[in-house]
């Protein structure tokens, strides 16, 4: 396996602390009546809009994002103590905008910041995942990031995390994967060029 190397500046302890700090309203506690649907939308780049406009404001972003809950109907909720209002997600509620690579003493750790600031360590309890669209054929990769919330990862760092995974070529097929927090995951499969 390719060694993962740290990236320049980075300090994990620290990041693992900012990670450890995030505070999140306790919206899966919350158990208010349905209030309806707004007409507020999560584009599959990230782009928040509200009637048809986009958001323009960060903290405005972040702060919906920190209030939104993915329900067992697999609807997507903003959440308060009182009201529960259902807005529509393209793809995933947020996108893993970047990849941090350590290697503490500990193993290889893979660090991601998403598109409105949360930070999130694949791990066994935040896995990443790629689904393959059927007719195209092309990898949508995803982190869980919190509750039943994924972050779509970018192209660029699917990219970043391809080369520095492990190949391997078995029957025909190159298939790659990675390793963070002691646990291997999958970032695809396809067809060997050799």
């Amino acid at each position: 396996m390719q060694k993962q190397s740290q990236h320049p500046g980075f300090d994990l302890t620290a990041f693992m602390k900012q990670v450890g700090d995030q505070k999140f309203p306790p919206v899966e506690k919350w158990h208010p009546e349905f209030c309806g649907d707004i007409d507020m939308r999560i584009a599959s780049d990230g782009t928040w809009f509200y009637m048809g406009t986009p958001i323009g404001r960060k903290k405005m972003v972040k702060l919906f994002a920190s209030v939104l809950r993915k329900d067992d109907d697999g609807k997507t909720y903003l959440v308060t103590p009182v009201e529960k209002i259902g807005i529509t997600v393209d793809d995933a509620p947020f996108v893993a905008t970047s990849v941090e690579f350590a290697e503490p003493d500990s193993g290889p750790s893979l660090c991601f910041t998403t598109n409105v600031g949360d930070v999130v360590i694949a791990s066994a309890d935040n896995p990443i995942r790629v689904v393959v669209d059927v007719e195209t054929g092309e990898p949508r990769p995803y982190i869980l990031v919190r509750g039943r919330l994924e972050a779509l990862i970018a192209r660029s760092v699917y990219y970043e995390l391809i080369e520095k995974g492990d190949i391997e070529n078995v029957a025909g097929s190159s298939r790659c994967s990675i390793i963070s927090n002691s646990v291997s995951f999958s970032l695809g499969e396809w067809p060997s060029t050799e």
